[in-house]
């Protein structure tokens, strides 16, 4: 048995398995991002040649795999959103941006900073990593498919889905803000950086991201949808891969244009799901991202179960260990319940919301990307071991606690009388 034929075999269990598995663990106390990490983990042990992947060694191409399934997610996140936009509309989103967000990446690099004794930049570059949401393996709290209508749509599952649609792009200045902070250390602690830093990373590649995300969504939308030559109305002709041409054709110019790809395809997906509501063209394009998401969350986690297995957590102290358990159980909860203070959702939605700060592939890309601009000090093995630890965490965790945790606010929800709070 050679390595290419076990590689073949993988490929085509997984793949049956990414089929078959989600019918299987729906609304189950398990996942099903819990089952291909599990495997990876047991195939690996096996005597066999399966591949091994070292995020150290392999940094590269753990940076792009993982790219890949983030920019795919959110656009089938983003098409899956019914609520139109607004100000009001969207305000638990805005508060989970604007509390939850800078407050766990402050609290976790005060906790990296104090527990761990790491450097200040490698203390931030911590909390930049583990602060986003992930839209990967968020499926059992995410919105589910488009129904053209807002109303069919609750409110913790919106929150959450546009949470981790919006942060993982808007966490990108917090990483480019370790990065120099490291490279800034190294040259003598200048302060020279944060002023261009403001201008760049903050202000302009976010608005970059933005305007690209919202020109593209709308010339798309109107191609799909409005066009008045058939040949260009592809809502017409119902094909389900566009949405990775969307998908590819937003990111790619959002980037050569030096802004966030992550922020633009969201906000592309979002445009387009607005240029007409109530199509079932959209059920198709959401249908054909997710399938590719699942697959590739599925290649993924194996090889992260396999990465497990072969010494991942060889470098995690206890201290590290506690860091990864704080983040779970006490920072994302306590950052999303004070995001929710005088919120118009009920006390369960709130929880769901504070308690599903569920991390995963956005977090493994950020740190492979930001390790191939800064050695960060040499902690590059005790980085990996953290943050691998929490993800590992919070698949176990949310993977055991989404399903019944949406079934009650479900059943709450349907007997609390109109017009009452559940």
């Amino acid at each position: 048995m050679t390595f290419s034929d076990v590689v073949y075999l993988c490929l085509g269990i997984g793949a049956l398995a990414a089929a078959v598995l989600p019918r299987v663990v729906s609304k189950r106390p398990f996942s099903l991002p819990m089952i291909f990490l599990a495997a990876g983990v047991l195939i690996q042990l096996l005597p066999l040649p399966v591949p091994a992947v070292d995020p150290v060694q392999d940094r590269l191409w753990v940076e792009h795999t993982t790219e890949v399934c983030v920019i795919v997610s959110l656009m089938g996140a983003g098409l899956a959103i019914d609520r139109p936009f607004g100000l009001r509309r969207w305000s638990s989103t805005w508060r989970l941006l604007g509390v939850t967000m800078p407050l766990t990446v402050a609290a976790v690099a005060v906790l990296a900073w104090g527990l761990l004794d790491w450097p200040p930049a490698v203390a931030l570059l911590l909390g930049a990593v583990l602060a986003p949401t992930d839209p990967v393996l968020a499926g059992e709290v995410r919105v589910g498919e488009p129904l053209g209508t807002e109303h069919e749509e609750a409110d913790a599952q919106f929150a959450l889905t546009s949470e981790a649609g919006l942060n993982d792009g808007l966490a990108f200045p917090f990483v480019y803000a370790a990065i120099a902070l490291a490279a800034a250390a190294g040259t003598g602690w200048s302060t020279e950086w944060i002023g261009r830093w403001a201008l760049t990373d903050v202000l302009g590649k976010c608005a970059v991201g933005l305007v690209v995300g919202a020109a593209v969504g709308w010339l798309l939308g109107w191609m799909f949808f409005r066009a008045k030559p058939p040949v260009l109305r592809l809502s017409e002709h119902m094909e389900g891969f566009v949405a990775l041409g969307a998908t590819f054709l937003s990111y790619g110019i959002a980037e050569v244009l030096h802004g966030y790809g992550f922020l633009s395809v969201f906000v592309t997906a979002c445009a387009v799901r607005a240029a007409e509501r109530s199509h079932g063209y959209h059920n198709v394009l959401h249908e054909f991202t997710e399938q590719i998401e699942r697959l590739l969350t599925a290649i993924l986690l194996f090889l992260l179960g396999g990465y497990l297995a072969t010494g991942a957590l060889s470098a995690l102290t206890l201290k590290g260990a506690a860091v990864g358990v704080l983040v779970l159980l006490v920072v994302r909860p306590l950052t999303g319940w004070l995001a929710q203070v005088k919120s118009p959702m009920g006390r369960p939605e709130r929880v769901v919301v504070a308690s599903f700060g569920i991390r995963g592939i956005g977090s493994l890309f950020y740190l492979s990307y930001a390790l191939g601009q800064n050695p960060f000090s040499g902690l590059e093995r005790e980085l990996w071991a953290v943050v691998t630890f929490t993800v590992v965490g919070s698949v176990a965790l949310h993977g055991a606690m989404a399903a019944p945790a949406i079934s009650r606010m479900e059943r709450r929800s349907q007997h609390a009388e109109p017009g009452t709070r559940p």
